[in-house]
């Protein structure tokens, strides 16, 4: 780094440390004047020296602990993966943590018994050896192991709303306190960090010397005697530890053991040594201040959890870093394998699953548990049942069918199999248009809502050509891009959903994925769309098999890009935004379908789309009935229940590209 860039870097630094002292002197100042404040501390009366003693004190102590514990576990991962970008929140393990809390509160509560952060320690753990099995023949790769890392915070993330939607009641305040807020009553949480803060700053002080070689390549490291495994394991234990604790303590905050290390380093700081020692004090300030900040704004609006807003500011940061990593630290993308297990009649299949429509079909409006177990509903039965089935049924098939189209003709355009409008955050865009639209019309119809959630598609769409045009549409750096952007989209959400509108609770089941609100109306309207859109998909097909021979090849053929392009990016938008109205903002199918009818052996664009389109619905309308029967009365959202097959899909899909 040049000197001329350490000064300002510095400084900011600085500024920020007084910032958040000053904003911190104005709420004390404003809760218990100077001249009380020992007394307050030593034997608060009143109810202003107990907020201040109890409640403002111990949040300023907890902001800085858990601040530093991040920006240390941020600069140890990143110093062991030899990753700018890695931190607890890229990599998944506060999101693992944080499902194990919850999932130990509804079915194992005596388990707390035995401490909070073993439990919090344990989902780290297992989430971050996912991350590190689905990546392990390619972790030299920064962007393959994020997307790994993501993607799991995603499925956690899944798997905790389904546990929410069941148990809304009991895990309500579970969730609100694991989004990241640090509002405390006590002194009891400063006492649990402060001294595993201490141990884990002892563990990692003595292991610097092999850290610090350790950032050199493995045959180096190796050459002066290091055991690469052994001091591997030793300091990702210490960052999965702390990222545990601070979890288990407060809840999920995110960024901060990303950004920490990088302003560190922006500030001069080149040795391993000084980044260990200054990075802690960088994330101190930032939790700090950003804790401060998010206390201010609560004066005029309600209050929103310190994570939300970390995850807010950080979901950027990480769309500016991405282009800032060396070329050199990511490997060419191999060609993709072609099948071994190939269909010789891929016809025969895709006709096989055109058959298998209708059979589903039937079975989702006749066949299901009850109050009398499962049973074939006939006469009265079906007659009383059928105005509440096919409307989902209806809907589930239009959603899953228009969601593989667009996953289909994103991986086209994009030349990567593992784009879909979910990974690729048009989804969330889709979504985050819907909900914007209803903070400024109170009652939109469903021509409105298609729109918003279209322009939101659209928008994203866009935003992801652009920054994927810089790193000439590098498809790691695309994906990583578009997961970035959902997690801006869903940090966005949920400062909506904490405004206190009551059209933000109603917001919850839909956000999930459930088809139980869809009405008769909206299903025909969804289907219609879905056949309008479908109709014209197949116009397309010359530019679906030129397109991916690159822009050279296709100029000679004559086709004209730029409108190309644009056409198949609104395409993608509509059928993106009509079905994410219908089941959420994830289900992974956009994903699953087209990749399966490339497995089958559909390989030409309109063959390939057909068989995308016929799975998709297929794998939507399943999802469907089996949310409605397996835990019947409860139901389990489509989307959600897709996405517990498309999460891990998706990580199959990875560890098989870079086998």
């Amino acid at each position: 780094m040049t000197p001329s860039l350490r000064l300002p870097a510095w400084w900011t630094m600085l500024a920020m440390g007084l910032v958040a002292v000053m904003l911190s002197l104005h709420l004390l100042l404003g809760e218990v004047p100077l001249s009380q404040w020992a007394s307050a501390v030593a034997s608060p009366q009143g109810v202003q020296q107990a907020i201040f003693a109890y409640g403002t004190l111990p949040r300023i102590a907890v902001s800085i602990g858990a601040g530093a514990a991040l920006g240390l576990a941020g600069v140890v991962f990143q110093q062991v993966l030899r990753n700018p970008l890695a931190e607890p929140t890229t990599l998944g393990t506060s999101a693992g943590a944080q499902l194990a809390l919850a999932a130990a509160t509804l079915y194992a509560p005596s388990v707390l018994d035995l401490g909070r952060e073993w439990i919090a320690l344990a989902g780290a753990a297992a989430a971050t050896a996912l991350v590190f099995a689905a990546s392990w023949r390619n972790t030299v790769s920064p962007l393959t192991l994020l997307m790994a890392g993501l993607i799991v915070s995603l499925f956690c993330g899944a798997f905790g709303g389904v546990l929410s939607l069941l148990h809304r009641d009991r895990l309500e305040s579970v969730f609100i306190w694991s989004t990241g807020s640090l509002v405390q009553d006590d002194w009891s949480e400063v006492a649990y960090l402060l001294p595993r803060l201490v141990v884990a700053m002892v563990a990692a002080g003595l292991l610097v010397r092999p850290l610090s070689v350790l950032g050199l390549e493995d045959v180096g490291a190796r050459s002066l005697g290091l055991s690469l495994r052994s001091v591997r394991l030793l300091a990702l234990g210490v960052a999965v530890s702390l990222s545990a604790f601070v979890v288990s303590a407060v809840g999920v905050i995110g960024f901060i053991g990303l950004a920490a290390p990088a302003l560190t380093r922006l500030s001069g700081m080149r040795r391993f040594r000084d980044q260990l020692l200054w990075s802690p004090v960088m994330g101190a300030t930032l939790l700090w201040l950003a804790d401060q900040l998010v206390q201010l704004l609560g004066t005029v609006m309600p209050e929103v959890p310190t994570g939300t807003a970390t995850a807010l500011l950080g979901a950027p940061l990480l769309l500016w870093m991405l282009p800032r990593l060396k070329e050199a630290s990511v490997p060419p993308q191999a060609p993709e394998r072609e099948d071994t297990h190939r269909s010789a009649n891929p016809w025969h299949l895709l006709v096989g699953a055109v058959l298998l429509l209708p059979l589903l079909t039937w079975l989702a409006l006749d066949f299901g548990e009850s109050l009398h177990g499962w049973h074939w509903a006939t006469g009265q039965e079906l007659a009383r049942l059928l105005p509440w089935r096919w409307p989902r049924v209806l809907a589930a098939l239009a959603a899953g069918g228009m969601l593989a189209a667009a996953g289909n003709l994103m991986q086209r355009l994009s030349g990567n199999a593992l784009a879909s409008p979910e990974v690729l955050g048009i989804s969330s865009g889709a979504s985050l248009g819907f909900i914007l639209l209803l903070f400024i019309v109170p009652f939109p119809d469903q021509p409105m809502q298609v729109i918003a959630a279209a322009g939101g598609a659209f928008v994203t769409l866009l935003t992801m050509l652009a920054l994927g045009r810089k790193s000439a549409f590098s498809p790691e750096r695309m994906l990583l891009a578009g997961i970035a952007l959902a997690t801006v989209f869903s940090a966005l959400a949920s400062l909506l959903m904490a405004s206190g509108d009551p059209r933000m609770r109603m917001l919850q089941s839909w956000m999930a994925g459930s088809t139980y609100q869809v009405t008769g109306q909206a299903a025909v309207i969804a289907a219609a769309i879905a056949i309008a859109i479908l109709a014209v998909v197949p116009l397309t097909g010359r530019w679906l098999a030129i397109l991916p021979l690159g822009e050279t090849a296709s100029r000679e053929l004559g086709l004209d890009i730029a409108w190309s392009r644009l056409a198949l990016l609104l395409l993608a938008s509509i059928l993106t935004a009509a079905a994410t109205l219908i089941v959420g903002p994830l289900s992974f199918v956009g994903l699953m379908a087209p990749h399966m009818a490339r497995m089958a052996g559909l390989q030409r664009p309109l063959s390939q789309l057909a068989g995308a389109v016929v799975l998709g619905a297929l794998i939507m309308l399943l999802a469907d009935w089996l949310g409605r029967n397996l835990l019947f009365p409860y139901q389990i959202p489509a989307g959600l229940l897709a996405a517990f097959i498309g999460a891990p899909y998706f990580l199959w899909l990875m560890r098989r590209q870079t086998a």
